[in-house]
């Protein structure tokens, strides 16, 4: 496999180098929603060079969102995101493979879409769809990097890879479900972070270097800075 220069810098890293780019360049992987977790993660795996990313998302741009989903213009307004993030992301580099599904991945279509990657990561803002996605990685035994915001908090977490899954976290999918929706309040710079992390632990996952988080869940406040990582 011929690798271009363009991944030198990351190449030098004695953890990728030659050998960790081609398992990049070889990776799958599913990206569940583009907006403002999915535009941080979109965004550097496709410059990392991952093989193919597939991005599904039902929504449209939206002003109101331009704050955090930096994928977009404002001239794309009202257009259907996951087009306007594949021309996006196809314009940053030309060497990856972009799918994309203009829907919601849903009970009826989660096995076949999941079966076409090797790991599925979390743009998510829904309990429900977390839940769908968790038991299928589990079923068909794929990494689920988790990641989830709220305000100026965020958490993530790599499941379905050893023992824990979403319901490790969430148990209760009834009383989940029925949780007042958390608000839409949220400061632009909570899903760059966040995204930022879930990208790099799904490099970690294709190029296998390093201690992703599996059975951990990483924690921080933006508002102090405090981090943690929980063992589950």
């Amino acid at each position: 496999m011929e690798l271009t220069n363009r991944y030198n810098r990351q190449m030098m890293l004695p953890e990728i180098s030659k050998e960790g780019q081609k398992k990049i360049r070889t990776a799958k992987v599913l990206l569940v929603g583009v907006g403002g977790l999915g535009s941080p993660i979109a965004t550097y795996l496709v410059g990392a060079g991952i093989g193919r990313i597939g991005i599904i998302d039902d929504d449209v741009v939206d002003i109101t969102n331009l704050h955090r989903q930096v994928l977009y213009t404002e001239k794309e307004a009202g257009l259907p995101k996951v087009e306007c993030a594949k021309r996006r992301l196809q314009a940053l580099n030309s060497e990856v493979e972009i799918d994309a599904y203009p829907y919601r991945l849903t009970k009826e279509n989660a096995h076949e879409l999941i079966s076409r990657y090797d790991i599925v990561v979390d743009g998510m803002d829904n309990f429900i769809t977390r839940y769908i996605v968790s038991d299928e990685c589990k079923l068909q035994g794929k990494p689920y990097v988790y990641g989830a915001i709220r305000g100026l908090d965020g958490q993530v977490a790599v499941l379905c890879k050893g023992h824990t899954t979403y319901r490790s976290l969430l148990p209760d999918e009834e009383a989940t479900l029925s949780m007042p929706h958390p608000g839409k309040a949220v400061l632009g710079t909570t899903p760059a972070v966040v995204g930022s992390v879930e990208a790099c632990q799904v490099l970690m996952l294709a190029a296998e270097f390093g201690e992703p988080l599996i059975d951990k869940l990483w924690t921080v406040d933006l508002s102090t800075m405090m981090s943690y990582v929980i063992e589950m």
